[in-house]
């Protein structure tokens, strides 16, 4: 992973994006020595989010089978079929 200095950001950021679209590989922001931000490229991100919002749904799925929050396969089956 690429690591710059956030200085080198606000007088490079042109060459820095440029180079974070044709490599796709994050950029570490630092400041004072110390991790600040991460530079990611539109696509990567809007991807992350997708799959976050994936495994979210699998966990709330996860916890209603561990309450016995379930219903049958018949009986969802009806009841979509009534909202069609």
């Amino acid at each position: 992973m690429k690591v710059e200095l956030v200085t080198t950001l606000k007088r490079q950021a042109t060459k820095i994006l440029s180079e974070l679209h044709a490599s796709k590989e994050p950029v570490l922001i630092t400041e004072h020595g110390q991790p600040s931000a991460y530079l990611l490229d539109v696509e990567d991100y809007e991807f992350m989010q997708k799959r976050i919002a994936i495994l979210e749904g699998i966990a709330r799925g996860e916890k209603a089978i561990s309450d016995n929050r379930v219903v049958s396969h018949d009986f969802a089956k009806d009841k979509m079929n009534k909202w069609l």
